[in-house]
C-alpha cells in the first residue's frame, strides 16, 4: 500500500509539474496531437486513482474507529394518562312539540279576526269570533227561565221546610231548576267555541282562513298555525348497540350547518322501544333557542359522548402494527442507556375506541413507558436502537 501510495504521488507530483510548463487543456485539444492527449490522460487518471484510494482509507479507517454504525435511529414517546372522550356522530332533526294547527270547533262565518301572522301571542288570548248562529240569544232565554226555575225552586223549599204543600211539588220544583241550570252551562260551553283562543304561548306562523270565511269543524280546514319557539328538541334514532351508554344526561355536541352555530346540551328523554326495522331507539335532545333562530326540521349534526374514560392511555394508530394471528403490537424501548441506545421489545396490546388518529390502549401499555414512534416500523424485536429525540 505504502508503495502505491509513493508512485501515484510521483505521477501526481509530475503531472502538476508538467501543468505549469504545458499549455491549456482547450489549446492541447485543438491541437489534435495524440501523444501530448494520452501523456495529458494518463497524469489525470493517476491523480483520481490516488484520491479514489484515499478515500477509501479514509471510509476503513471511520469504520474502525465508530461502533454500531448501523443502528437504526428512532424518536421515542413517553406513555401518559389523559381524559378520553369518546362521541358517536348522528344527524337528526329540529323539532316542537307546540306546533300546532287551529281548528274551528263551531260551525259558522268567522266574524272578527284579531291577530295577524307573525303576532306574538300568550295562552288564553282571544285570536278569532266565529258567528254563533243565534246561540246567544237562545242563552239569554234559557238563562231567564233559569231565573225562574231558580225562584220557584227557591219559594217552594221554603215552604217545604215549614211542612207547608207536598214533597213531590217541592222535587218537581227542584228537578225544573237543576234541568235549566244544566241547559244554560251547556249553551255556554257551547257557545264558548264561538270563540278561538290561544292553547299556548307562541307565534301566529300562519293564518289559513280570512274574515267572513265559512268554516267547519275537521281537520280539513285550519284557521292558524301557532308555534312556540322556546321549548325546541332534536329527535334522532340511535343504534341499539349504544343501547348501555346512550342514558339521559349525556352531553351532546349540536352543529347547526345552516347557521354556522355550535352548541352544548344533554339527552333529555331516551326511548324505551327498538325499532325491529331499522334496530334503532328514539332519544331526544333540549335545544335552547333564546335567540329564536332555530327552527323547526332544522337539520342537526350531532356529537353524543358515549364514553368517558379519565384514565386513558391513547397513542397514534399509525404506530401499531399486527402480525399474522391477527394481534396488535408496538415497540416499547427496554434497557436504555446514557447515550440513547436501548433494545426494541415487542408488545402486544388490547385496543379500544378511537379518537380522531389517536386510539385507546386497554390492556399491557403502562404509564411511564417509552415507545417508539418514528422508525416503529422498520425495526426488529430484540434490535438495538437509539433515540435521537432527548
Amino acid at each position: 500500500m505504502k508503495n502505491i501510495f509513493i508512485t501515484l504521488l510521483t505521477a501526481l507530483a509530475l503531472s502538476s509539474c508538467a501543468e505549469k510548463t504545458e499549455v491549456s487543456l482547450e489549446t492541447l485539444l485543438a491541437t489534435n496531437d495524440v501523444a501530448q492527449i494520452k501523456t495529458r490522460k494518463a497524469a489525470m487518471d493517476a491523480e483520481q486513482q490516488l484520491l479514489s484510494t484515499s478515500l477509501k482509507a479514509i471510509n476503513d479507517k471511520l469504520d474502525a474507529l465508530v461502533e454500531n454504525k448501523n443502528i437504526p435511529l428512532i424518536t421515542a414517546l413517553t406513555v401518559k394518562e389523559t381524559v378520553f372522550t369518546h362521541y358517536i356522530e348522528l344527524q337528526g332533526n329540529v323539532q316542537t312539540k307546540q306546533n300546532i294547527l287551529i281548528y274551528p270547533e263551531l260551525p259558522g262565518i268567522i266574524k272578527t279576526m284579531f291577530v295577524k301572522e307573525g303576532q306574538q301571542v300568550v295562552k288564553g288570548q282571544v285570536l278569532a269570533n266565529i258567528e254563533d248562529g243565534g246561540m246567544s240569544a237562545q242563552l239569554a232565554q234559557i238563562e231567564a227561565n233559569a231565573q225562574l226555575a231558580k225562584t220557584t225552586y227557591t219559594r217552594q223549599k221554603r215552604l217545604w221546610d215549614q211542612k207547608i204543600g207536598s214533597e213531590i211539588q217541592f222535587l218537581q220544583a227542584q228537578t225544573a231548576y237543576e234541568a235549566q241550570k244544566s241547559a244554560v252551562n251547556q249553551l255556554k260551553s257551547q257557545l264558548e267555541k264561538a270563540t278561538i283562543i290561544a292553547p299556548f304561548s307562541g307565534t301566529i306562523d300562519a293564518i289559513f282562513q280570512e274574515k267572513g270565511t265559512v268554516v267547519v269543524p275537521g281537520q280539513g280546514v285550519p284557521v292558524f298555525r301557532i308555534i312556540n319557539l322556546s321549548h325546541m328538541y332534536i329527535e334522532t334514532e340511535v343504534p341499539e348497540t349504544y343501547l348501555v351508554s346512550i342514558t339521559k344526561n349525556k352531553a351532546v355536541e349540536v352543529n347547526f350547518p345552516v347557521l354556522g352555530t355550535t352548541l352544548q346540551t344533554k339527552v333529555r328523554q331516551v326511548g324505551n322501544y327498538i325499532n325491529p326495522s331499522n334496530r334503532s331507539f328514539k332519544i331526544e335532545i333540549d335545544v335552547p333557542n333564546n335567540a329564536g333562530a332555530i327552527k323547526p326540521n332544522l337539520t342537526a349534526r350531532l356529537k353524543i359522548n358515549d364514553y368517558t374514560n379519565a384514565k386513558a392511555i391513547l397513542i397514534p394508530q399509525s404506530i401499531i402494527s399486527e402480525n399474522a394471528k391477527g394481534e396488535q403490537f408496538v415497540y416499547i424501548l427496554k434497557d436504555k442507556k446514557k447515550n440513547n441506545e436501548a433494545t426494541a421489545e415487542r408488545l402486544v396490546i388490547a385496543t379500544g375506541k378511537t379518537q380522531g388518529d389517536f386510539i385507546e390502549i386497554t390492556a399491557h401499555l403502562s404509564p411511564g413507558s417509552e415507545i417508539i414512534m418514528e422508525g416503529a416500523r422498520s425495526v426488529n424485536n430484540g434490535q438495538i436502537v437509539r433515540v435521537i429525540n432527548n
